[in-house]
């Protein structure tokens, strides 16, 4: 699995728009706490069993890529479970997989807080809220 900056992500995604960008996040993550444009939700856990949806999320990625050669970017709040959907998805057979440090919110500051020190929007990078 590759690892990619979010200005990198970005980057990558206005080279090459094939690329399948995945936001991993619960949903109600993706729709209040906002997500990038033009990415596909699906979810690698939900509320409120909190417990990794391994082959529905594996399937869910491959129905939306049309197969498992397509290059994948995944995304989360902080890099940590699109790390893990990224692992799931290399062992389904995915050849082409990145995943987005520090995520959408990134890393926690000295007080807690998201969106301070790293990620998307912390990068400034586009994104969007319901």
């Amino acid at each position: 699995m590759k690892h990619l900056t979010p200005r990198q992500a970005w980057q990558l995604l206005q080279a090459n728009p094939l690329t399948l960008f995945v936001d991993v996040r619960m949903e109600i993550e993706y729709l209040y706490v906002g997500h990038p444009p033009d990415v596909v939700h699906i979810s690698w856990y939900e509320y409120p069993e909190l417990v990794p949806r391994r082959e529905a999320f594996v399937e869910q990625v491959r129905q939306e890529a049309g197969g498992d050669d397509r290059p994948i970017l995944l995304i989360c709040r902080s890099g940590r479970r699109s790390l893990e959907a990224g692992l799931a998805l290399e062992s389904a057979g995915f050849t082409d997989v990145t995943n987005v440090l520090h995520g959408f919110e990134g890393d926690l500051d000295e007080r807690f807080r998201r969106s301070s020190v790293n990620g998307w929007r912390f990068d400034g990078l586009p994104w969007e809220q319901l």
